[in-house]
């Protein structure tokens, strides 16, 4: 079953999950830090290109099923109208002060 983005240990990292589900990108990017990076499958990606491409562009979808470190890693059913439904791991670091995340990490779990 599902874990609703609100339920997240990490405020934070819920945000931004409810974010992505509502397909929200503005909500999304006042998420992140101004310099915010991240990476998928452990390669250094263009964040703005990657979550127009692999996010908001494909109307992605996360399916929360489990978390660890506070929140801040977690498993997720992640679908997509270009690759379809796929098992995900993310990692988020929250910056200093803990309002917004400063670089998260996907890949295939």
């Amino acid at each position: 079953m599902a874990i609703a983005p609100a339920k997240l240990s990490d405020p934070v990292v819920g945000a931004l999950v409810a974010a992505v589900n509502a397909h929200d990108k503005d909500a999304f990017l006042k998420l992140l830090t101004a310099d915010a990076t991240m990476s998928d499958d452990g390669f250094d990606r263009d964040l703005h290109e990657w979550i127009d491409r692999e996010i908001f562009d494909s109307s992605g979808h996360m399916d929360v099923q489990s978390e660890s470190d506070g929140g801040r890693a977690l498993v997720v059913n992640y679908r997509t109208d270009t690759w379809g439904e796929m098992r995900t791991a993310w990692r988020f670091t929250i910056a200093p002060g803990g309002g917004r995340i400063s670089r998260f990490e996907t890949g295939q779990a």
